[in-house]
């Protein structure tokens, strides 16, 4: 039995992994992790960030990492993201076992699979809003303009693409990251704080577009230390020291405009 096939067994047999839920199309899960872990440095320095990790994400689900600083949950999201190696377990994300990938494979995960979303906008100040799409998704070779134009209407900017960053308000050029992140079209987005550096109705607005693009049928994942955005997911995977310390659904997740902090 290959890893792969130990990591699907364990989802069958932990309640906390059982996909008969109501959200997620019912095939192959988008995520698949089992006795995930991560250690930085060796020996007696080594620092254990993640220790013995199951989760399991369906297809179209809105999922929210809550943990505060050091729980583990970004080192988490960047093993999904194929950003990093696990040092233990099975990773399965976008129908590939991450665990024996080399570091152009992964490359290639991030570049065909994954649509990331940062806290910080990393947009390119001297390009456009347009340009700052097309960049990413020409490198990714889906960069004709029709493309990147639509991913800018998907969230909103359809008026703005001519105007460069330093033009735009924090919410703007977060909705332009995102974007840029969903103009390859990703099976996956990952988001990493993203409303961290907003103003509450800003994070709002970005919420409510991460929001419609779940209800589009794209799998979302979202790390936050905000407790508040945990209404808005399907699933909430509460992290601590490292672990996965429970896992809860929503009954109703609560619209984007609902949200307070």
């Amino acid at each position: 039995m290959t890893r792969h096939d130990r990591g699907r067994a364990a989802a069958r047999n932990d309640p906390e992994l059982d996909p008969d839920r109501e959200h997620g199309d019912g095939g192959a899960p988008a995520v698949l992790l089992h006795g995930v872990g991560k250690t930085y440095g060796g020996g007696r320095a080594g620092v254990r960030a993640l220790r013995d990790v199951d989760l399991e994400v369906r297809r179209g689900e809105f999922v929210v990492l809550l943990g505060p600083s050091g729980s583990g949950k970004t080192t988490l999201l960047n093993l999904i993201g194929g950003i990093e190696p696990a040092t233990s377990g099975t990773v399965v994300a976008g129908g590939r076992d991450l665990s024996g990938l080399d570091e152009d494979a992964r490359t290639a995960y991030r570049r065909d699979t994954v649509g990331f979303v940062f806290q910080f906008f990393n947009l390119v100040p001297s390009l456009t809003a347009l340009e700052n799409v097309r960049l990413v998704a020409e490198l990714t070779g889906r960069g004709d303009r029709e493309r990147a134009a639509a991913a800018l209407e998907s969230v909103g900017l359809a008026g703005r693409g001519g105007h460069f960053p330093a033009q735009l308000s924090g919410g703007e050029q977060q909705r332009v990251a995102i974007a840029r992140a969903i103009a390859k079209d990703p099976e996956l987005l990952l988001c990493d704080e993203p409303t961290g550096a907003l103003d509450l109705e800003t994070g709002r607005g970005v919420l409510r577009v991460l929001q419609d693009l779940n209800r589009r049928g794209r799998t979302v994942m979202v790390v936050t230390h905000n407790a508040a955005i945990a209404a808005i997911a399907h699933r909430v995977v509460r992290m601590r020291d490292g672990r996965v310390a429970e896992v809860t659904t929503t009954a109703a997740p609560a619209a984007a405009g609902e949200v307070a902090w």
